[in-house]
């Protein structure tokens, strides 16, 4: 025999209050929504001066934290190699933001209905907390490798000091990200062969 409860109001306010979290969720596409501005300036500046722009050119050599008494009257590989990397660090912070967006609201606010959509990302069939953290995880360490490599290319405008502190974090990241999924794997042995069967 089952006993049917239903919820009290104090347990239907509880979970109700989970729709709090839809202002933040709005935030971060409104964040979203300034990346991609962001990465057309940058763009349009490359693009610029490549053709000779002048003033361009003095941007994006400012933006990419090169730093010399003259600036230089055409763009270099070094200043192209920096703005593209500028470019895909917006794009993997985009990403980023996507996960966190999409994820963490069908995740902890509410069912997004998305089966059988053309365009529905594929880790969002199998999306919890845990593959969440993982997947997060993972895409901060790619942003670190990208702003690391840029510091690297750029490392005569940095100090040791600087250079060592960024590989540090950077190491870190990489070590935390590792963590989380061997504590993952540990605490959910079979979800990976699940996943496998679906």
């Amino acid at each position: 025999m089952q006993i049917n409860k239903r919820p009290n109001f104090i347990s239907s306010l509880i979970f109700a209050s989970r729709w709090l979290q839809l202002p933040l969720y709005l935030g971060l596409i409104l964040a979203q929504g300034v990346y991609v501005f962001h990465f057309w300036v940058e763009l349009v500046h490359l693009v610029e001066a490549a053709f000779g722009n002048q003033n361009a050119l003095q941007a994006i050599y400012a933006a990419s934290g090169q730093h010399a008494d003259t600036v230089p009257t055409h763009l270099t590989e070094t200043t192209i190699m920096l703005v593209v990397l500028g470019l895909i660090d917006v794009v993997m912070i985009s990403n980023l933001l996507i996960m966190v967006i999409v994820g963490g609201y069908e995740t902890f606010v509410s069912r997004m209905n998305l089966e059988g959509h053309p365009d529905q990302p594929e880790w969002l069939d199998h999306v919890n907390a845990s593959v969440l953290k993982v997947k997060l995880g993972t895409a901060i360490i790619g942003i670190s490798s990208i702003h690391l490599l840029k510091t690297f290319i750029n490392a005569e405008n940095y100090s040791e000091k600087v250079l060592i502190a960024q590989t540090v974090i950077h190491i870190a990241f990489l070590l935390s990200a590792m963590a989380i999924a061997a504590a993952d794997r540990i605490l959910h042995p079979a979800s990976g062969h699940s996943d496998e069967h679906h």
